[in-house]
């Protein structure tokens, strides 16, 4: 993350989620991000090609020239990234990523302007992440950026961070199977109608717990 916005915005989203995949909603204190307020965004999730914006700060709108309430996140995005993007933001939804993107624009007269965009998953009442906070900042924005239309943006470098050190769903997924990972490593090991069993002995009874091979 190379912009001052992206910084502060996930700084403070990382802190308010702690060990958790993602923060709630309505844990997001606008006024604790006062300072970025401008360049900030809440999305919401639609379907798997659908990202509706439901905020939108006020120089993201005037950068672009655009209202940006109800409009398709993807709908920013030349055709061909589309799908790439579609990729990340799946990404960021199932595995509690952050997305960090590059993204190039031109004005009609061809003349280039990059943002830095950052997209931060959040769980939304019971039906898990299905809400994001992001930021569209402009990395030396022009002076002719806000008074000439964009076209679609494509999108340049872009990553994928998980703030734990891998993908959420693998930790989950680690720690159901840890249980069993000790006693497997001592159980012993039995052939009964040419099946092979691990034996754990185990319960109030002591009776062995057969896992078959």
């Amino acid at each position: 993350m190379k912009q001052r916005t992206s910084q502060i915005l996930y700084s403070y989203w990382n802190e308010v989620r702690g060990a958790r995949l993602a923060p709630r909603r309505f844990e997001i204190e606008p006024a604790r991000i006062s300072a970025i307020l401008a360049e900030t965004f809440v999305l919401e999730r639609v379907d798997s090609r659908t990202y509706a914006f439901r905020l939108a700060g006020t120089r993201i709108c005037e950068q672009f020239r655009m209202e940006f309430r109800g409009r398709n996140f993807l709908e920013l995005i030349v055709d061909a990234d589309r799908n790439v993007l579609e990729q990340d933001l799946a990404a960021i939804t199932d595995q509690g990523a952050a997305g960090v993107f590059e993204l190039k624009g031109h004005d009609t007269q061809g003349r280039l302007v990059r943002f830095e965009a950052i997209i931060l998953p959040l769980v939304h009442g019971q039906n898990g992440i299905s809400r994001y906070v992001g930021s569209i900042s402009a990395m030396e924005p022009p002076a002719w950026l806000g008074h000439e239309p964009l076209q679609p943006l494509a999108i340049g470098e872009r990553r994928l961070h998980w703030p734990d050190g891998r993908p959420h769903a693998i930790i989950e997924r680690s720690n159901r199977q840890a249980p069993f990972v000790a006693e497997l490593a001592n159980a012993r090991v039995i052939r009964f109608n040419r099946r092979h069993f691990r034996v754990l002995d185990g319960g109030k009874s002591n009776a062995p717990r057969d896992l078959a091979d």
